[in-house]
């Protein structure tokens, strides 16, 4: 069986590491990734976004951050870097829907791989309801 190739966007991986709303169903998109269920493919910025967010948690310390970030890196994710005609979508989708080229980074790869982005981003869903799906709708 072939697996399932999503996108995640930070706001899903955060949840990993933070007790939050919907982090039941985070953890279940990681655990199905880590079963070989599901491959999940991010852009490159996600794990600068994960960690600064979890810097901003006031949760954890330095050292703990820089043990998640050694976590992050042993996952795998099929990185995409910002480049080519991936850099070239993220930049017209950020100016057409006038959004930060953070979250189009992630609207582009979605729709580069013809897959669906999981985010607990309401502005994303709002935005792009053909290609964002809501973590809670993760099964």
């Amino acid at each position: 069986m072939e697996e399932t190739k999503i996108v995640l966007d930070a706001s899903i991986i955060v949840k990993w590491f933070l007790k939050e709303l919907y982090s039941e169903e985070a953890i279940r998109i990681r655990n199905d990734y880590v079963q070989r269920k599901v491959s999940i493919a991010v852009p490159s910025l996600l794990i600068y976004e994960v960690l600064n967010a979890l810097k901003y948690s006031d949760i954890y310390s330095e050292e703990e951050l820089k043990e998640i970030c050694l976590a992050l890196n042993k996952y795998g994710f099929e990185i995409h870097d910002l480049e080519e005609d991936l850099k070239d979508k993220a930049i017209t989708i950020a100016y057409k829907y006038n959004i930060t080229v953070y979250y189009a980074s992630y609207i582009a790869l979605a729709m580069k791989l013809k897959t669906v982005l999981y985010t607990a981003d309401n502005e994303l869903l709002e935005r792009f309801p053909k290609i964002a799906r809501h973590v809670k709708e993760y099964s």
